[in-house]
């Protein structure tokens, strides 16, 4: 890999923060809005292969992500300052290697808690994984040059139902170079149950997870595509320069970074929490079933990935454990009623809401 290719990669992120191993392909692919590409992927085109059109945060967005700033700071905080001690204690000294792109703003976090903290640096990158492609080889590679295997640790921003968690796990197994590698990524938020480090079960609305690239260093999700990424090529991202203006990331970064309490009682909040009975893969399973979803993809359980099918895909319904939980679901109850969606009370175990996507074949 040449070096060339390691600063190419344009952000909003402080470059003290972390080091991007992701090719710009800024303008070489045209994006796409919804509909469409909601379409193409249930057709059977890879998400991977194209990019959403991005557009200004509207309103809606715009409370859903303030809302959850101002509700949830403390304990995402909390969640994040639990999530780097436990990092700390498996890994005397760690290497972040955030999952782009929602795990980035959450990898900066845990190294600014870290940093500070213990005051010795602690080298930061995000690269790309990609569920049925895997992780990005030569940006791997690249760190593994510079580091040791073991002193590696994923982050993500939360879990889902864990697919990414899974991806991980198969793409590390598959490569004798990641054997010393532990293959599961740290979260500060782990309704699923799926994680080894974490800050907590609790489903609760990680405000990065409101917006898209305007949270995220105004880069978007991954792409892979034979002709555009080379061979020896990281995976790729596209820079949206015209949304600067609307740049939130360190709005995000700094309001967290000011709840951080470095005085946490550690006997307490470091102690593992028992796994919850059903883990969120078969909990997300149970759903599709009794819901008739042949494609367990168009589940997203968790208040953050419900909020995301409200705000970026085509949602059929959202599943809520109440109808009355207005400091947590307050923003979904009023999202769905400004589209048009119906929210259904079920008895969720794990969660406190998941968001159902349209089934393009039953419309």
């Amino acid at each position: 890999m040449e070096l060339g290719n390691l600063n190419s990669m344009k952000s909003s992120y402080k470059k003290d923060d972390v080091t991007l191993l992701l090719k710009d392909i800024t303008g070489l692919v045209k994006p796409l809005p919804t509909a469409e590409r909601e379409k193409l992927i249930q057709s059977g085109v890879h998400y991977c292969e194209m990019l959403p059109l991005e557009y200004e945060p509207s309103e809606e967005y715009l409370k859903a992500f303030y809302y959850a700033l101002e509700n949830f700071s403390d304990i995402t905080a909390k969640a994040i300052a639990i999530t780097a001690e436990r990092i700390m204690i498996d890994k005397k000294n760690p290497v972040i290697v955030s999952l782009a792109r929602a795990g980035t703003p959450i990898g900066i976090l845990i190294k600014n808690y870290l940093e500070k903290k213990y005051n010795k640096p602690v080298p930061h990158y995000s690269i790309s994984i990609i569920r049925g492609r895997g992780i990005d080889k030569n940006a791997m590679k690249y760190i593994l040059d510079r580091h040791k295997p073991e002193q590696i640790q994923f982050v993500d921003g939360w879990t889902g139902k864990g697919a990414i968690t899974s991806t991980l796990a198969k793409a590390l197994s598959e490569d004798i170079n990641y054997s010393k590698i532990n293959p599961c990524p740290a979260v500060p938020c782990d309704p699923a149950g799926v994680a080894r480090i974490y800050g907590t079960h609790k489903d609760f609305l990680i405000a990065s997870s409101c917006l898209n690239s305007t949270v995220s260093g105004l880069i978007s999700r991954t792409f892979l595509r034979s002709d555009i990424i080379g061979e020896k090529d990281f995976h790729g991202a596209v820079y949206y320069g015209n949304l600067k203006d609307k740049d939130l990331t360190y709005v995000f970064i700094n309001k967290i970074t000011e709840h951080f309490n470095f005085d946490l009682d550690l006997k307490i909040n470091l102690k593992i929490a028992e796994q919850p009975n059903v883990n969120g893969l078969e909990e997300t399973r149970l759903i599709a079933e009794h819901f008739g979803i042949n494609d367990i993809n168009l589940v997203k359980p968790s208040i953050g990935e419900a909020t995301r099918v409200l705000l970026r895909r085509m949602p059929w319904k959202i599943l809520v454990h109440s109808l009355s939980d207005n400091k947590n679901l307050g923003h979904i109850y009023r999202l769905a009623q400004e589209k048009g969606v119906k929210v259904e009370q079920y008895p969720l175990k794990n969660y406190l809401a998941c968001g159902l996507i349209k089934s393009l074949a039953d419309t």
